[in-house]
């Protein structure tokens, strides 16, 4: 009786070995490849990232949002003339530069949304230059290694049945918690260029209102924003760089589940 109940429980320890080490052994290439791209992918400008997208993007910019650009900075011109006009005393005090200072205004509002994709591929640029410069940071890598998953296959077969459930189960959670870390990371990158499209698309009607002191504040807080989303790609290298550097080594000891969490 004594012999069958040790198959068994052979049998079962066997299966548990496997399964911890197929969880361990693959359990970090999901992430390592999803790092490994993330200098690339944020390093990208909207053009260079889906070049068929982006063609879209200004295509339908151009054609749909310049138009109703050009409607708001007509109105916003108009306006500013009448303030101008107002300010001096109903030209009770008439100056004529301040026709040629609202001339000035409105061509270099013109000249802005004429030229809004050069300024944003301007803007992005110099983003990727500086995340360019800094993607060598990432200089880390989380994978297990033939020498360390033989160790720690010889420790997990001098365990007993009880603890090896507990650590097939743990290395079980870690591992799904890894794939939707990699899955995380993949949003993010690919969110953040998709938000980049959306705003791209609609830059002409905030550099529309560049003319007008009251109004452009829509246009500087867009261009804020659009700062912030490029040099996103940079914090993003950052704490990539972070996590390669906090799990770059991996020691093994006789708890394997602490020896993968506490790297």
């Amino acid at each position: 009786m004594n012999s069958i109940l040790d198959q068994i429980t052979d049998w079962l320890k066997t299966m548990l070995v496997t399964g911890i080490m197929d969880n361990l052994s693959g359990m970090f290439d999901s992430v390592n490849t999803q790092v490994g791209d993330i200098a690339t992918q944020v390093g990208t400008t909207p053009a260079d990232f889906s070049p068929g997208v982006f063609a879209m993007i200004r295509n339908v910019s151009e054609s749909v949002i310049i138009p109703i650009a050009g409607m708001i900075l007509t109105f916003i011109a108009c306006y500013e003339l009448i303030q101008l006009i107002i300010d001096h005393n109903n030209l009770a005090n008439f100056e004529t530069w301040i026709f040629f200072k609202w001339i000035f205004k409105t061509f270099v509002a013109v000249m802005l949304i004429t030229n809004t994709f050069d300024i944003i591929m301007a803007v992005f640029d110099v983003a990727q230059h500086v995340v360019n410069e800094s993607a060598g940071i990432i200089s880390g890598s989380t994978a297990v290694n033939a020498d360390q998953l033989a160790a720690m296959q010889d420790t997990l077969e001098a365990m007993d049945l009880g603890p090896l459930i507990g650590v097939y189960l743990q290395s079980t959670v870690i591992g799904i918690t890894m794939y939707a870390l990699s899955v995380l990371i993949f949003v993010i990158v690919y969110g953040r260029m998709v938000e980049i499209y959306l705003m791209t698309s609609l830059a002409p009607i905030p550099f529309s209102t560049f003319s007008n002191r009251e109004q452009s504040m829509i246009g500087q807080n867009y261009l804020r924003s659009l700062c912030d989303l490029g040099f996103q790609g940079f914090l993003i290298i950052i704490c990539v760089g972070i996590y390669a550097l906090l799990i770059q080594s991996i020691t093994i000891s006789d708890d394997i589940i602490a020896s993968i969490c506490g790297n």
